[in-house]
């Protein structure tokens, strides 16, 4: 009796590597992309929130309280002039950030695609080769029943 059982050929990875993500956008970044990111870490943390709200009491405190010299007198122009520069410069810089963490969103989603389209074709040859071996069990079985029947 001549074998019909056949394997598929040897899966080749014709994929480049996996990259991490990390470390591709770290070699993207300038001095600009950190000073932006570290702003936007600082001014988005409690602690200075905390910070400035403690500042800002003080501020119309020492100005309500203050018997000889208001260097901002109620309704507190100059604080309110610099809380508007402040928020000038940090809208821009806060975006900034963003938009670089968007790009790196964008480029972790393309790099999850990629790894998805290769695990899926691994996937495809794995149940190819387990199909294969499904059939030359089955051969295997048939033959030794036949042969179990002629003795």
């Amino acid at each position: 009796m001549h074998s019909t059982i056949q394997f598929p050929q040897p899966f080749r990875h014709r994929h480049p590597p996996v990259q991490n993500t990390n470390e591709l956008f770290e070699r993207k970044r300038d001095v600009s992309v950190r000073v932006s990111d570290r702003f936007a870490a600082v001014v988005g943390s409690w602690k200075f929130i905390i910070t400035q709200t403690i500042i800002l009491i003080m501020w119309a405190v020492l100005n309500l309280t203050a018997w000889i010299y208001h260097w901002d007198p109620y309704p507190f122009i100059l604080m309110n002039l610099v809380l508007s520069l402040q928020a000038a410069y940090a809208t821009p810089i806060i975006m900034m950030s963003q938009n670089r963490l968007a790009e790196r969103d964008r480029i972790e989603a393309h790099n999850d695609y990629q790894l998805n389209l290769k695990s899926e074709e691994e996937v495809r040859v794995i149940l190819e080769h387990l199909d294969a071996q499904n059939r030359a069990l089955a051969e295997i079985q048939e033959a030794l029943i036949s042969k179990k029947s002629i003795d």
